[in-house]
């Protein structure tokens, strides 16, 4: 049986990293979510995101094509992040996503729990800080407000009495060695097979 794989974890936990690893040396496809956001240096349309404007957006959700979404009310405006069931076949491919709560659990909702395996990342909070401030630092325009609004807000939004009532059991330790780390999730993904 096909599944999706959503990879979740607070931000600088490493679970970009991940997902690029298990995307190259296992068969899943990528899902590819949409975002209002703008571009950030360095990505590219259809691997990080689909980037469209909000316009686009209200038509794809009027036409019922999204399956769940969130918006952030950040230091740069409001950002919409969301799925769309257009490019999903689980009948043909088993795929790997970027998450959160937010977005694990309506894509759970609508595909079924069997198909929808959640992977938490995990981190700690000093090392998964000094990653996001050397993360910030490489940008052309640094904007580390956003950056300390992510961090603060993580804390709720992966909380652990969110993740008990999100059914996120399986968690995945990213503070030491990357290879262990994504060995262990690799282990895990091949044992649904």
């Amino acid at each position: 049986m096909n599944r999706i794989f959503c990879i979740m974890g607070k931000s600088s936990s490493g679970k970009d990293s991940l997902y690029t690893a298990i995307i190259g040396s296992l068969a899943l496809t990528p899902l590819v979510i949409y975002t209002t956001r703008p571009m950030r240096e360095n990505e590219k349309e259809g691997r990080e995101y689909h980037f469209v404007d909000r316009p686009t957006f209200e038509r794809m959700s009027a036409e019922g094509r999204v399956i769940e979404s969130r918006t952030y009310h950040t230091k740069l405006g409001d950002w919409t992040y969301f799925t769309a069931n257009d490019n999903i076949d689980l009948d043909a491919h088993s795929y790997a996503v970027i998450g959160t709560l937010e977005s694990f659990v309506p894509i759970r909702d609508y595909f079924g729990a069997d198909r929808v395996v959640p992977l938490y990342v995990e981190v700690e909070d000093g090392e998964r800080l000094a990653r996001a401030v050397e993360r910030e630092r490489r940008e052309e325009v640094p904007k580390y407000t956003e950056l300390c609004r992510r961090f603060i807000a993580d804390t709720d939004d992966f909380s652990d009495g969110k993740l008990a009532a999100s059914g996120v059991d399986r968690r995945f330790d990213n503070t030491g060695s990357f290879n262990e780390c994504l060995n262990e999730m690799k282990k895990y993904i091949l044992s649904f097979e």
